[in-house]
């Protein structure tokens, strides 16, 4: 896996674990909701991994956090999100 793909799976992974956060829910209740293990939704936020996920497994979460597709890849506007709270 080359640098860029893994820089964009740790991203990925850091957007989902911070609207997790930001929902009050643990690694294991989101698992729950999604139905995985709470190893593969550790797995997928982990900063220094390099898992991927299924485009369903992330419409899944999507809606377990109720966010958009999109709010997980636009960065800048994360970012913000961050400043403000």
């Amino acid at each position: 896996m080359d640098y860029k793909r893994a820089n964009q799976l740790r991203t990925l992974g850091l957007t989902i674990a911070y609207y997790r956060r930001l929902r009050g829910l643990t690694q294991t209740e989101l698992a729950e909701h999604v139905k995985i293990s709470r190893t593969h939704m550790s797995n997928i936020e982990a900063p220094n991994g390099k898992t991927s996920v299924s485009l369903n497994k992330l419409f899944d979460i999507a809606d377990a956090l109720d966010v958009s597709m999109k709010d997980f890849f636009d960065v800048h506007d994360l970012d913000e999100k961050k400043d403000c709270g």
